[in-house]
């Protein structure tokens, strides 16, 4: 069973920057790929970034590519989102999700992920 729990939303200014926070429990974090996914209201999920489970390899879809940044510390069990020059259509609740056994492709589908954090609200104001 593993848990995840997010951390760092909050409101802040279009050109602003937050960093959220995914603590994991459970020994195996480290073994899969995590991802962060968001959800406006009325819209579907929507993957954001994910990331190996080293760190090496990082992805990011293109309407945060080049301005957030995914990372981990294995040590911590813990995966981050830097975001940066925030806009207004970034607000949206954020989830981090672990990835399925045996995963390593197609880490932009939700179906590929199995255990899901609470979500933290992020809200951009204009």
């Amino acid at each position: 069973q593993v848990q995840l729990v997010e951390s760092g939303g909050g409101l802040v200014q279009a050109g602003g920057s937050l960093r959220l926070s995914c603590a994991a429990s459970g020994r195996t974090f480290s073994n899969y790929p995590m991802g962060w996914f968001r959800q406006a209201p009325g819209n579907e999920r929507e993957y954001v970034a994910a990331i190996s489970w080293d760190g090496g390899n990082t992805y990011y879809s293109n309407s945060v590519k080049g301005r957030f940044t995914i990372s981990r510390d294995n040590a911590k069990n813990t995966v981050y989102l830097q975001m940066n020059s925030l806009k207004p259509e970034d607000t949206a609740i954020y989830y981090c999700a672990k990835s399925k056994p045996n995963v390593w492709l197609l880490l932009s589908l939700a179906s590929s992920y199995d255990y899901w954090g609470q979500g933290t609200q992020v809200t951009v104001s204009s």
